[in-house]
């Protein structure tokens, strides 16, 4: 099975950087893209950068210029820098991983993992 462990939340003043990290474990093959995802409370989960193995990224309007999606291919992870952040940021943040093929699998499945809450004071 396929497993995707977030770390790096917490909370942070307004103006203030954090760094996500998810790891991807299990065994896997290959991973089309990865990506981050955040909900935040009475709010519907928004994409907020997700970056594949082609190198083709799509970050959300709203953290254009203030977010950095990174992924390092041969180890399963994926950061992302979040610098100037504000508290419409707040919300709690899923790694995803897209199109997971596993070693000895003929199919591709999505993961998510758990979350990690943000939380911005202003």
């Amino acid at each position: 099975q396929v497993q995707l462990v977030e770390s790096g939340g917490g909370l942070v003043q307004s103006g203030g950087s954090l760094r996500l990290s998810c790891a991807a474990s299990g065994r896997i093959f290959s991973i089309y893209a990865m990506g981050w995802y955040r909900q935040a409370p009475g709010k519907q989960r928004e994409l907020v950068a997700i970056l594949t193995s082609d190198s083709d990224t799509n970050y959300a309007d709203s953290v254009k210029g203030r977010f950095t999606i990174s992924r390092d291919s041969a180890k399963n992870t994926v950061v992302l820098q979040m610098n100037s952040l504000k508290p419409e940021d707040t919300a709690v943040y899923y790694c995803n991983a897209e199109r997971v093929k596993q070693f000895f699998s003929t199919s591709y499945c999505d993961y998510w993992g758990r979350g990690t809450q943000v939380t911005v004071s202003s």
